[in-house]
């Protein structure tokens, strides 16, 4: 939506107020409707829809906060900005407690109204794409026995994976799967599975890893009798086992070199030969290969081939670790605290607040898979219905939540390094006032427009 369509409702009981804001909005192309009071607002916005909505707090007849409630209180959700004087700060904060979206100091320089509502709009904008996105997800995801009901979490990024991995399921097109270990890559492989045509047929998840080189054949494409030294009879191997079904290759990026060849070979074929066998079989599996290394670094280090890489790469589904959506850490919690009183019997509610915001400070190296232990130990140890600090692992509460410097830029460059501390260092000054812009301007010791700027542009 451009701006020339964007509606914004001025409500400021001074007219000079009032003509300057419409003037100002009116230059960047929005369109401006003007109330003088609360009253009269409530009026206008009711006979026609808004984007956002610029309200002062001090007004006569119906101040902002009362403006506010009153709006809520008829399911009126539009976005609003309040606008606030020095003296009235402490009121302008407790209107964004009762749903405010944001709020300005006066006096303010133009600029600064343009990127908080810019940065409000654009809030919005993701609000409802996120909102169809969960409902177009639910309907995917709406039992228990739905393909990829096991993957828990209701954050953007794991809801655009999940619905991609819905999309592809139909094909039998190959997909690698990546992502740090612990994020749920066989869960999802799974889940495409079930979503699949394939779904009646079996599910094979085999770890490239954990099998010998030397085995590494005859398990993936079995053997005929007499084919060596104790053979004495034919043995289906795991793509016949997989037949008419998925394959899964976990770390595929541990596969030795001559078993790369070979595995190229059946996808570029769709053939195996058994070990000692003279004849071919055909293959009808669906791959999916799962990994948690760099598999471009490792065909630039000459660990993998180049070739295989694309074969397996047609689609490719990336994880995202779960410190990149804390969001989803409630949900886990409640899902594994549900699952360990089922297998256990203990009747723990969840965790008590100091103890669940502990987790959301942990940056979760072993991601889900480590969640889980955690949850389960802290359940097993609960001498209350609620998990308490003391029942966590103490080298959880111990070790400090930010890891080594370069292990949480990820990289050498300084540019983009300084980008995400910065990031880092405006999210937790954010957090530490409780969304107060103002306070942590004075911490990051930046200018207030400054902050504004960073937050727009580092989409915070």
């Amino acid at each position: 939506m451009g701006k020339s369509t964007q509606r914004i409702l001025v409500i400021d009981d001074e007219e000079n107020m009032r003509h300057m804001l419409s003037v100002l909005l009116q230059r960047e192309n929005f369109q401006v409707s003007l109330a003088s009071n609360g009253r009269q607002g409530i009026d206008i916005i009711r006979r026609r829809q808004f984007d956002v909505v610029l309200c002062d707090v001090k007004m006569p007849e119906m101040n902002g906060l009362e403006y506010l409630t009153t709006l809520r209180g008829q399911g009126i959700n539009v976005p609003v900005v309040m606008m606030s004087a020095f003296g009235t700060v402490e009121l302008a904060v407790e209107a964004m407690k009762q749903g405010a979206d944001d709020f300005i100091t006066k006096p303010f320089q133009g600029e600064e109204v343009i990127l908080i509502l810019e940065k409000v709009l654009n809030q919005q904008s993701l609000k409802e794409e996120n909102e169809s996105l969960r409902k177009r997800l639910r309907e995917v995801t709406g039992d228990s026995d739905n393909a990829f009901a096991a993957l828990k979490g209701e954050s953007e990024s794991l809801c655009r994976i999940i619905m991609q991995a819905d999309k592809i399921a139909r094909y039998k097109t190959t997909v690698l799967v990546t992502g740090e270990s612990g994020t749920g890559k066989e869960l999802l492989a799974r889940g495409i599975h079930l979503a699949s045509s394939r779904a009646k047929k079996a599910f094979v998840a085999v770890n490239c890893g954990s099998i010998p080189e030397s085995l590494m054949e005859s398990e993936l494409f079995g053997y005929v009798k007499g084919a060596f030294t104790g053979a004495d009879r034919d043995k289906k191997g795991i793509f016949e086992e997989a037949k008419g079904g998925t394959l899964f290759l976990d770390e595929i990026g541990e596969l030795p070199a001559a078993m790369q060849v070979k595995l190229l070979r059946v996808l570029q074929e769709n053939e195996f030969r058994p070990v000692g066998s003279g004849q071919v079989k055909k293959s009808d599996v669906r791959i999916i290969a799962a990994t948690a290394r760099d598999l471009k670094d490792e065909v630039v280090n000459g660990k993998f081939r180049q070739d295989l890489f694309f074969r397996l790469n047609v689609l490719n589904l990336h994880l995202p670790p779960l410190r990149e959506r804390l969001e989803d850490i409630p949900l886990l919690v409640h899902f594994f605290v549900g699952k360990v009183n089922g297998e256990t019997g203990t009747k723990v509610r969840g965790l008590a607040p100091e103890t669940l915001r502990l987790l959301m400070q942990y940056d979760w190296p072993g991601n889900v898979r480590e969640l889980e232990n955690i949850i389960e130990r802290g359940v097993l140890m609960a001498e209350s219905d609620l998990v308490k600090k003391e029942d966590l692992p103490p080298n959880l509460s111990s070790q400090p939540h930010n890891r080594r410097l370069d292990d949480l830029l990820g990289t050498l460059s300084i540019k983009k390094g300084r980008r995400l501390l910065e990031k880092r260092l405006i999210g937790r000054a954010l957090e530490a006032t409780n969304g107060n812009k103002s306070k942590a301007a004075n911490i990051l010791e930046i200018s207030y427009p400054s902050l504004l700027a960073k937050i727009k542009e580092y989409g915070i």
